[in-house]
């Protein structure tokens, strides 16, 4: 990779990016809450499951079509994985998470201007911009690899994760950074699989984690909006 891609990647993949990553915890709270997530054994297990089953299988295949079809320039293919990120997202908490931060980096990508004309006005005219969109559209507009933007896509997701552990379980610095450093040929293999899934296999298909995600709504205590 060229060092001005990695140099944009890092910065689109940064948790200091200011569209509010820090403040979801995509359902990892409330399986704290229930004591389903403990200590750094348990905290592990619910990050690789929820990679595996639902990131790896969902999430970042959408996002790996996006990307194509931005780079492809195929408005018709934006608008479908789009629309079926946002369809996906199964309670009011995953919606309004994914809409609040695609609207922040939609944002953000217009005010720091390096989309042309055409991409921003297809990015704009969208009613609703999930995060996977807007973050599709910084990619292919700065020519950031794909492979490698999948990558820091998933690492992002996973370092939230142990950060949300970090705060709450709650594991020593030091334990988290293990956990994250543990996480490499996960990461790794969920990228992999994203890449060739067809889109007759793709799935979101987590009840429990559906029902965390509804029962967090009403949760009397909560650091996260998710």
């Amino acid at each position: 990779m060229q060092a001005a891609a990695l140099l944009h990647l890092l910065q689109f993949a940064s948790p200091a990016l200011p569209i509010g990553a820090y403040s979801y915890s995509q359902g990892l709270e409330a399986a704290l809450e229930r004591g389903l997530v403990h200590d750094a054994a348990t905290a592990r297990d619910w990050i690789v499951r929820h990679l595996h089953e639902v990131v790896a299988c969902w999430e970042a295949p959408v996002c790996w079509r996006l990307m194509q079809a931005y780079t492809r320039r195929d408005w018709l293919d934006v608008a479908l994985w789009s629309e079926r990120f946002i369809a996906s997202r199964d309670s009011a908490e995953f919606r309004a998470e994914t809409i609040q931060m695609g609207f922040s980096l939609s944002r953000l990508v217009a005010e720091l201007g390096f989309v042309d004309d055409e991409m921003l006005a297809h990015l704009q005219a969208q009613s609703e911009v999930a995060l996977p969109t807007a973050y599709a559209c910084a990619v292919a507009a700065l020519g950031i690899p794909h492979d490698a933007a999948l990558l820091a896509m998933l690492f992002a997701w996973a370092e939230n994760q142990v950060l949300v552990c970090v705060k709450s379980v709650p594991l020593g610095q030091v334990a988290g950074q293990r956990l994250l450093l543990s996480l490499r040929a996960e990461l790794e293999a969920a990228a992999r699989h994203a890449q060739c899934v067809p889109d007759e296999e793709m799935s979101n298909w987590a009840p429990g984690l559906s029902l965390l995600s509804a029962q967090h709504e009403v949760q009397y205590s909560r650091l996260y909006r998710s």
